[in-house]
């Protein structure tokens, strides 16, 4: 591949050829390797002839809630391109019932009754006895068998503070700013409903890799609402607990920030094996800073997808030629588009898979 003045060029060695491990793992460690590897933010979902089939028969909510559902969803994408990783099916409200949260989707998550106060922060039941999203745990299950050798398999949570927003809020809604009024006027009834979230996703991740997950990504989507002082204050113990405790446990991690420009340095501080970021940072200048220590995982803008399979390409090239290869995990900036046409997803997999050799 050439470049406009930046060396990306794959450093493959005779151990990388024959190392058993697949991409994503020696990508995450920023070893070298043949080529970087892609994965696909929500590539098993709305964009697939054969998923919009299976959802003509089944809601959303019964996809994710069964395992042999979750499973076929999952395995969809990597039958039909050849992708360096599947990501489990689920949604981040999946672990959520273990603290007894009842929700449903219209489209996106409404939480039955919402969190508002610390006396409804005190009611939550004893998380620690109840196994978060069984059905998660055995669909994993199912897919690592189904997988090929080469192909790693993702599981995944949402951030502390990403769930706190729907459970407070009790819907997706613009800024959130129930959320922000809590914070501020219930600061320590938000920092043990945090702390809750914190230890049921470290035990949810945990359980993930012992079912065979490779690696875990957890989204943070609403992670630029607050400044970052208050951020400091209020969030970054929590996630930087959950990230610890997963660690520990020796499963490998990816962080995603969305739309959090002001936390990006501060996020960069966590311990994760790659930082993942939206469409709207500087990869190349993430790596510049970061690099040396982290792999980096992103970022095109998903918006390009939609405009069809040329300017995908572009697009790719582009960020092929910008962003070294070492320690580079292909992804987008955020989740692919319902109306993107297939056709791009296979450019774009084509145009990475060509910088092997």
């Amino acid at each position: 591949m050439t470049g406009s003045g930046v060396t990306s060029t794959v450093a493959a060695t005779p151990e990388a050829d024959t190392d058993p491990r697949t991409l994503l793992d020696r990508a995450l460690a920023r070893e070298p390797t043949t080529r970087r590897p892609l994965w696909i933010n929500r590539q098993a979902g709305r964009y697939l002839p054969e998923y919009r089939k299976l959802r003509e028969q089944h809601s959303f909510k019964e996809l994710a809630g069964s395992a042999d559902l979750a499973a076929e969803v999952t395995l969809q994408p990597i039958r039909r391109f050849p992708l360096d990783a599947a990501i489990i099916f689920a949604d981040i409200m999946s672990p959520l019932p273990a603290l007894g949260i009842d929700f449903d989707f219209a489209p996106g998550p409404v939480v039955a009754e919402p969190i508002r106060s610390a006396a409804d922060v005190a009611a939550l039941p004893d998380a620690d006895v109840a196994e978060p999203a069984p059905e998660v745990i055995e669909a994993i299950g199912l897919v690592r068998r189904e997988l090929p050798e080469d192909t790693a398999l993702l599981g995944f949570c949402g951030a502390p503070w990403t769930l706190a927003a729907y459970l407070v809020e009790g819907r997706g809604i613009k800024d959130f700013p129930l959320l922000r009024a809590f914070a501020a006027a219930e600061p320590q009834a938000l920092e043990r409903l945090l702390a809750r979230l914190s230890r049921l996703m470290a035990d949810y991740l945990i359980r993930q890799g012992q079912a065979g997950a490779d690696a875990v990504q957890i989204f943070d989507s609403w992670a630029g609402l607050l400044p970052r002082a208050a951020w400091q204050r209020l969030v970054r113990p929590h996630l930087e607990s959950m990230l610890v405790t997963v660690g520990d446990a020796g499963i490998k991690r990816i962080l995603f920030v969305n739309n959090a420009p002001h936390l990006v340095e501060a996020y960069a501080e966590l311990p994760a094996e790659a930082l993942a970021v939206d469409w709207r940072i500087d990869l190349r200048a993430l790596q510049d800073r970061h690099g040396h220590r982290r792999a980096v995982q992103g970022n095109l803008d998903p918006a390009i997808l939609t405009a069809g399979p040329e300017p995908t390409r572009t697009a790719a090239n582009t960020l092929l030629n910008q962003v070294h290869a070492r320690g580079h995990i292909v992804n987008l900036g955020h989740g692919l588009l319902p109306n993107t046409p297939v056709e791009s997803v296979a450019a774009l997999v084509e145009t990475v898979r060509r910088e092997e050799h």
